[in-house]
């Protein structure tokens, strides 16, 4: 299906991806047992929370342009939906349950680098297809976190199958 999305839809699709990530990293500092570890999922849940303020911020200064159009069209929903949802980061229930969260650190930051791949996928995906300059700089500033939090996952990663080998 092909999406046409507003700025303020861009926002919204932000908003979800991050609070996605924001949940995971949450989690996941909490389960670390390796202090590195759980300072770079600590990071990663501080800067999902200082992105959500700043696209909450945007979202609430668009809000009077908006009044006359519902917050969350139908078609963001359905794309949240079908395309991002349980896609880029688990599913929250999927997350509240211990069951299907990683059993050790390697294993979160695996996941991690999984779904900020995914995010990144579909973010470029996005930029590809979208014309509007506006909201092709709120995917562009996404896509730019998400491969600064890929990267930071990927060097601790490493670190731990250093520090495992050794």
């Amino acid at each position: 299906m092909s999406y046409s999305f507003q700025c303020c839809d861009a926002i919204q699709v932000s908003i979800f991806i991050e609070k996605q990530g924001l949940l995971f990293y949450e989690k996941a500092a909490k389960k670390a047992e390796d202090p590195e570890v759980k300072k770079i999922f600590s990071k990663l849940a501080e800067e999902e929370k200082e992105h959500l303020q700043s696209l909450n911020a945007k979202s609430q200064f668009l809000q009077p342009a908006l009044k006359n159009k519902s917050a969350v069209r139908r078609d963001v929903e359905l794309f949240i939906a079908e395309e991002i949802e349980g896609r880029v980061f688990p599913r929250l229930d999927e997350l509240s349950d211990n069951e299907n969260f990683p059993t050790n650190d390697l294993e979160a930051l695996e996941l991690g680098i999984l779904s900020e791949k995914r995010s990144i996928e579909i973010l470029s995906t996005l930029l590809h297809k979208e014309k509007k300059i506006d909201v092709r700089v709120i995917f562009s500033h996404l896509m730019v976190e998400e491969k600064k939090h890929l990267a930071l996952l990927e060097v601790m990663k490493a670190e731990c199958l250093a520090k495992n080998s050794a």
